[in-house]
């Protein structure tokens, strides 16, 4: 049996065909969409289906329920460059390697977090995780859409302070 062409897909279809298939779906070359959302990213130079890891991997090491995905490829995309690409992809290679023989991917399928925690666990100490985790911390939190999903209302100088906008509110307490 053939595949159909992705090209001759409606965006409907294709996300239907996709939620059936797992976390993401690499649809040619370079062309990533996720079946739960409204996202898609084209690779430049990593594969698709280490990108989409990638992703998950971001997802994992620093999980928020209310953010979507998409701030957390925006947060990855910056490693598809000609230059980060080799060693991505080496990264995710090992990552692989290290989910017993099984590929990160397939702990994608199923779903399980805890199975991912754990293989994260064992790298963290790899020069891979330390740079995509040091990555995230600005590329992740630095978004101005992610800001108010914590309840953070951004640099204060503009507005006048913090004094007189409830800098000694205590109603938290």
């Amino acid at each position: 049996m053939t595949k159909p062409d992705p090209r001759g897909l409606t965006r409907r279809q294709l996300l239907s065909r996709a939620s059936a298939a797992g976390a993401a779906f690499v649809a040619g070359a370079g062309f990533i969409a996720a079946p739960d959302a409204a996202w898609a990213y084209q690779t430049a130079h990593i594969e698709p289906a280490a990108f989409a890891t990638l992703v998950q991997m971001a997802r994992d090491i620093y999980p928020h329920d209310r953010i979507a995905d998409e701030h957390y490829v925006t947060a990855v995309k910056g490693y598809d460059t000609l230059e980060a690409a080799p060693a991505i992809m080496a990264g995710i290679a090992a990552l692989d390697a290290a989910a017993r023989g099984k590929g990160f991917a397939s702990y994608l399928a199923t779903g399980w977090e805890r199975d991912r925690a754990d293989i994260l666990r064992g790298m963290e100490d790899s020069a891979f995780f330390q740079q995509i985790r040091g990555g995230l911390v600005t590329g992740l939190y630095n978004q101005k859409a992610v800001w108010p999903l914590f309840g953070y209302e951004g640099e204060s100088f503009s507005k006048g302070g913090y004094l007189e906008r409830g800098f000694d509110d205590i109603n938290w307490l």
